[in-house]
């Protein structure tokens, strides 16, 4: 499917220069996986710094109000 992107142009040079791409759709598609593996990280570095609550009730929290 087509989706019209509104990207600053110096923005996108610096995308295709630095991932190495020669189109802009591959530019912003690696772009876009680099942006989820960072985020991934960011979840991961959590691992082991947060409290635990073992009464908390998730499925509760699901419920439609």
């Amino acid at each position: 499917m087509a989706t019209n992107l509104s990207i600053d142009p110096a923005l996108i040079e610096r995308a295709l220069a630095v991932s190495g791409e020669t189109t802009k759709k591959a530019a912003v598609t690696r772009t876009r996986g680099i942006r989820c593996s960072a985020k991934a990280k960011d979840v991961l570095d959590l691992m082991g710094k947060l409290e635990w609550n073992p009464s908390f009730d998730y499925k509760a929290e699901r419920t439609r109000r």
